[in-house]
């Protein structure tokens, strides 16, 4: 029985994405360690008093969406069993890192704020993502093509992330409604994440990840997936390449998943916030169970579960 761990990305921050986590004495010094990178807020405080552009605003974001799922790894590791699988969408990957176990789980939060400061500062302004489904890849790759903008991320289903100027991402948009997709999203991003409009971004987070204290391989025992192509870390210098290139280069998020699937997954747990990404298991996979820590109501029931499977 293998379990797959999911660590998801930015876009689903919300008030009550700690309120399983936020008292968990194991995580204690991971939200103390966060609050110094959030000028001295309290990350359960900002989630729920800070107004909703703060909460996506691309390093905050980042802090918050890595800060949970390390949290709740810290939470649930005495019933997490050695050998998952374990793949990040997005920034997630450096979560993914974290909870795996080849950053501890301070440096993965430094890592984080690197990241985003790099992203930032390479950053257009009027830069964004926008989300289509119900086209196929060749229309998305020609949109793009004929527009100037970029595959981000490719989800299951004929579901895309399109990167780009938020001028060019409206001209898609419209040739997208005129040909018939079936759902197009402007996603609360402020940054063209991997396109090659952050290539600066990753060369210089390559050069942050060459003084990070990383251990391989992991001491978990667990199997972390690379976004830009699926494949399981099997060296720390490559697997740092990757994790660096993802910044500018497409998520191959399906792929992802069917690499836990392939890699014999017998249930899927996002560590949020969020649903996405196990909704998304559940289409690739629909005979595997799939759920993410926001459908829970108490970690004890997150652990039955995941004994359970």
């Amino acid at each position: 029985m293998t379990l797959a761990i999911l660590c998801s990305g930015q876009g689903r921050q919300h008030r009550e994405m700690f309120a399983l986590t936020g008292d968990a004495p194991e995580a204690a010094y991971l939200f103390a360690y966060a609050t110094t990178l959030l000028g001295g807020k309290d990350p359960r405080e900002f989630v729920r008093d800070e107004p909703d552009e703060a909460l996506h605003r691309n390093r905050a974001g980042q802090i918050l969406c890595t800060l949970q799922p390390l949290a709740a790894a810290s939470a649930l590791g005495d019933v997490v069993p050695r050998g998952f699988i374990i793949a990040g969408y997005s920034v997630g990957e450096v979560a993914a890192w974290g909870v795996g176990g080849l950053f501890d789980a301070i440096a993965t939060l430094d890592q984080v704020a690197r990241r985003a400061e790099a992203m930032d500062a390479a950053t257009q302004a009027g830069d964004g993502l926008i989300f289509v489904r119900g086209l196929s890849p060749d229309e998305v790759g020609r949109l793009c093509e004929r527009h100037g903008a970029a595959i981000a991320i490719v989800n299951p289903g004929d579901a895309f992330v399109i990167g780009g100027d938020r001028e060019v991402l409206g001209r898609i948009a419209a040739d997208a409604r005129a040909m018939r997709a079936a759902r197009i999203v402007a996603l609360p991003v402020e940054v063209a994440s991997h396109t090659k409009r952050l290539a600066g971004a990753s060369v210089v987070f390559r050069e942050t990840l060459r003084l990070a204290p990383a251990v391989f391989p992991p001491r978990t025992g667990a199997r972390i997936l690379s976004g830009i192509d699926a494949a399981p870390v099997v060296s720390l210098e490559t697997g740092l390449d990757k994790l660096a290139a993802q910044i500018s280069h497409t998520v191959q998020w399906a792929d992802c998943l069917q690499a836990c699937v392939e890699a014999g997954a017998t249930g899927f747990l996002e560590l949020g916030p969020g649903h996405a990404l196990s909704g998304m298991a559940a289409e690739i996979a629909p005979g595997v169970p799939a759920r993410s820590l926001d459908d829970f109501r108490s970690l004890q029931g997150v652990r039955a579960w995941v004994a359970r499977h």
